[in-house]
């Protein structure tokens, strides 16, 4: 199924050039995860409707349309671009009311990552190589943080992650690799084209 017709049969607007840059080099350009890449990892890594996903730098929505429509998750996008934002708000509407979804299970918080105040219900997070890694370390010291206060199983969901992101999970925090899901046809040519499953042992 082409990105046009996952879109349309979500009921939402994510396709398109989205080539917005920050100005600050803390931030990366915004690009949505490809629904083959989605549908690879859907394949091999299971949410559950007791799941509630955070998708760091979510942009307009695609993620976590795809993760509650498909997996039942309930999701969190956290977009910091007005734009974006208002786009995703705009998706939400049209994919609640073609899908008869619950609003509650779909929230989109406008602000920065490193700001997110993650909840105690809050238990898989998702990355798409969104940011710098300071802004990454300070993402991962509020969810260990998080979980210091309310104990609770978590991991953490990585495409196209780069080797100072692994680095730091693997060297700094008490997260461990749990899986990894090459993308088929992709990671011959990119090895950076895979997922990586990170679980936090606790």
């Amino acid at each position: 199924m082409r990105e046009q017709e996952f879109d349309a049969l979500l009921n939402i607007e994510t396709v398109g050039d989205q080539k917005w840059f920050y100005p600050a080099s803390h931030y990366h350009r915004y690009e949505p995860t490809p629904y083959a890449a989605l549908e690879e990892l859907a394949a091999h890594y299971e949410l559950k409707s007791t799941d509630r996903l955070v998708d760091f730098g979510c942009g307009k929505g695609r993620v976590s349309f795809y993760m509650n429509h498909f997996q039942q998750a309930s999701v969190i996008g956290v977009e910091m671009n007005e734009e974006f934002y208002q786009e995703a708000l705009k998706n939400m509407k049209q994919y609640v009311e073609k899908h008869h979804k619950r609003r509650d299970d779909i929230y989109f918080h406008l602000g920065l990552a490193q700001e997110y105040p993650v909840h105690p219900e809050d238990n898989r997070f998702y990355f798409f190589n969104p940011f710098s890694m300071p802004i990454f370390m300070k993402v991962i010291s509020n969810i260990l943080l998080s979980v210091e206060d309310s104990p609770r199983e978590v991991e953490l969901i990585l495409y196209y992650a780069t080797e100072e992101y692994t680095y730091f999970l693997d060297d700094q925090t008490a997260f461990e690799l749990k899986e990894e899901v090459r993308l088929n046809n992709l990671y011959e040519k990119n090895p950076y084209e895979k997922f990586l499953i990170y679980k936090l042992n606790i």
